[in-house]
């Protein structure tokens, strides 16, 4: 038996958001015991090309969050991307598997063929579903959740893989 397109990502991408929720409060937790001010952390860069914590949280939260949403068909919620503490991160977290939870499998089932199309800035995308979740949505969301892991690896952070992969 196959797996669909659901079960193949949703509940995946809620395991690894509440993964990224305890490893922001064992860095928050870490700041506390060190004395260390968590705007150190929350615009902490691995490169200075590259965009901070908060950031790249925001966008793990909104490959799942608007990328469900095309493949249903239905409109994403809207979140403002003003976090600045640990605590509206995880609030961003949650918000987003609050809103995974909505979608049922039935709304993505049976959009492998769909036509995804979307722009971000000046440049315009199209998928179909099956590739649009394969190619983009799912790689996205690895990559910022892995570069938000190693920039507080990176700070001191004792975190490990078990922490990533959860438990």
């Amino acid at each position: 038996m196959a797996l669909s397109m659901y079960q193949a990502s949703v509940p995946q991408f809620k395991k690894m958001l509440t993964n990224l929720s305890a490893i922001l409060k064992k860095a928050e937790e870490h700041a506390t015991a060190h004395k260390i001010d968590p705007k150190v952390f929350l615009e902490a860069r691995l490169y200075p090309n590259m965009f901070p914590l908060t950031k790249q949280i925001q966008i793990a939260c909104d490959q799942p969050k608007n990328g469900f949403a095309r493949l249903a068909g239905i409109e994403p919620p809207k979140f403002e991307d003003k976090e600045a503490s640990f605590a509206e991160l995880y609030e961003r977290i949650a918000k987003t598997i609050t809103f995974i939870d909505t979608i049922k499998p039935e709304q993505i089932d049976g959009s492998e063929g769909k036509e995804i199309k979307f722009s971000i800035l000046e440049w315009n995308f199209e998928f179909i579903g099956d590739q649009y979740l394969l190619t983009w949505i799912i790689p996205n969301f690895y990559f910022h959740i892995t570069t938000a892991y190693n920039i507080l690896r990176h700070n001191g952070v004792d975190i490990g893989k078990s922490d990533y992969l959860g438990r």
